[in-house]
């Protein structure tokens, strides 16, 4: 399973690409950041950077 950035609660930070160790999270509008689903490895990481919550598992 893979993650999710809900854009609406994006803070646009970084802080979830900066942890990414499969480096799947980029920047889309304006500094939202996206997840590449296939890419992504499931560890978390991004969940735990979020300071704004917004990032679930799909």
């Amino acid at each position: 399973m893979a993650y999710q950035v809900n854009a609406d609660g994006c803070v646009a930070c970084g802080a979830c690409q900066f942890v990414c160790p499969a480096s799947c999270v980029s920047e889309v509008n304006g500094g939202i950041r996206i997840i590449d689903e296939p890419a992504c490895t499931d560890c978390g990481s991004c969940v735990d950077a979020c300071p704004a919550n917004c990032i679930f598992q799909v």
